[in-house]
């Protein structure tokens, strides 16, 4: 996996963040979701190299990326401070202006991103998603026991964190089935190591709460300021045709309430789309980074 792809640890403000690079053209940076890493990326990113250059990294907290203390109000671990580390990293790699994709949370990520450094990024992809304050605005009996995990690893630790820790294989063999849509054997077994081998390590499962618990608390303080300011980047919600996001919201009306300039794709499949259709999942995330190429030199 990532064969074609230098991959590294870049110390960001004296945290290792764990990345894969690779390919030519404009920057485009990836973001994983959770339980996962960056090699969630690896079947799609290569068919984006030939256009593209391609960063994937670990967000904080996940992979092989530094799992910090999560400090007051789980500060450390909010999607402005992940944001920063990618921000920072891009621009260590030589990429002052580039295209973000993002994925369950790390497409959360990616909307902190685009509005604290609207600067930096020209375009966002938000897969498989709605903002994370109409998460927690209007909770429905389906929303609730659909998205159960959203109030379960928020509880104060060590309750989540011991409860996954006495088997994490089940529990997030768990999270990629009953999300995914799918039997577990669709996914690629060196994948599938690679989220095995991370989701051991107790820091990952701490950490992962520790996510959570900032997305309750310090996230929606964050989001609740720029209520009122739309993102003025393009922004293509993209979703899976057949998952269970698209049945409880209207995804595309739920960005245009937070973004300007919105279009829209599906991708068959559930939610861990990018993992069963990497083909279709590069098309159309080509298709959208190819309409907001710059000129040749805007980059640095």
């Amino acid at each position: 996996m990532f064969s074609a792809f230098e991959q590294s640890v870049e110390r960001i403000e004296g945290l290792g963040i764990a990345y894969a690079v690779g390919g030519h053209g404009p920057a485009v940076l990836l973001l994983h979701g959770y339980p996962q890493n960056r090699f969630m990326w690896a079947r799609v990113a290569p068919l984006l190299a030939s256009r593209f250059t391609v960063v994937c990294p670990d967000l904080r907290g996940y992979g092989d990326s530094a799992k910090p203390p999560p400090g007051q109000d789980c500060e450390a671990y909010s999607f402005r401070s992940m944001a920063r580390d990618v921000v920072l990293l891009m621009e260590r790699l030589g990429h002052r202006r580039f295209m973000v994709a993002g994925h369950d949370r790390g497409g959360r990520v990616g909307h902190r991103l685009a509005r604290d450094w609207p600067e930096r990024v020209t375009a966002l992809a938000v897969l498989d998603l709605v903002p994370t304050w109409r998460m927690y605005a209007e909770v429905t009996r389906d929303l609730a026991r659909t998205y159960w995990q959203w109030y379960f690893l928020p509880q104060p630790a060590p309750y989540p964190e011991r409860m996954i820790g006495a088997d994490p294989d089940y529990y997030f063999e768990h999270c990629l089935g009953s999300n995914g849509g799918t039997a577990l054997s669709a996914f690629d077994p060196a994948m599938l190591a690679q989220y095995r081998r991370c989701w051991n390590d107790p820091a990952m499962i701490h950490a992962s709460c520790n996510d959570y618990r900032a997305g309750i608390g310090i996230d929606l303080r964050h989001d609740e300021e720029d209520r009122n300011r739309k993102l003025e980047c393009p922004v293509l919600a993209l979703w899976a045709r057949d998952g269970i996001m698209q049945t409880l919201f209207d995804i595309e009306a739920e960005w245009r309430k937070v973004a300007s300039d919105v279009s829209t794709a599906t991708v068959p499949g559930g939610h861990f789309f990018l993992d069963h259709q990497p083909e279709a999942s590069a098309a159309a995330l080509s298709a959208f980074f190819a309409r907001q190429v710059e000129p040749a030199g805007t980059d640095g």
